[in-house]
């Protein structure tokens, strides 16, 4: 699995937000809470749903376990802040290059690839993980809880200085 590499200028979301750990993982209650209100906002870029984690610090596989905290978003992307539905929060995602990978399946399988991305493909690509958040885009060919799901995986990277 070879991710393409991109670079974007930012991202500017409107969503809501939860604090979880891997073992108290409250995805379900995040996008449960944020669906109905969705059709509120009204300057969405397009029909793709985000889902974004924001680390407490750069991630490391050694240090990964099922007690690591974020802050993990549902939201979706808009073309400015002019109008925050109630109960939303607004965030802005630095610019910054991505590895970006085509994952399918369910989220229950994605733990084995996330290692992957971490433990094997990432030593020897030559970039190292940034401190920016990681996110999916839940586009068109996204079927939630489905395993033929697809999805891209957005991983922030920085070069590798040598």
């Amino acid at each position: 699995m070879e991710p393409r590499i991109e670079v974007i200028t930012g991202k500017m979301l409107i969503g809501k937000r939860l604090k979880m750990t891997f073992s108290n993982n409250r995805t379900f209650e995040l996008w449960h809470g944020f669906m109905p209100h969705r059709s509120m906002i009204r300057n969405n870029l397009n029909q793709e749903l985000i889902s974004l984690q924001i680390y407490d610090h750069v991630l490391e596989l050694k240090d990964l376990s099922t007690e690591t905290t974020f802050e993990k978003w549902a939201a979706v992307e808009v073309s400015g802040f002019g109008d925050i539905p109630e109960g939303m929060e607004t965030l802005v995602v630095p610019g910054g290059a991505y590895a970006v990978f085509l994952y399918k399946g369910t989220p229950e399988m994605f733990k084995e690839t996330f290692l992957w991305i971490l433990g094997t493909w990432l030593p020897v690509s030559g970039y190292l993980l940034d401190d920016r958040p990681h996110f999916e885009i839940l586009g068109e060919k996204y079927i939630r809880n489905h395993p033929d799901s697809e999805e891209d995986v957005w991983i922030p990277i920085k070069y590798k200085l040598t």
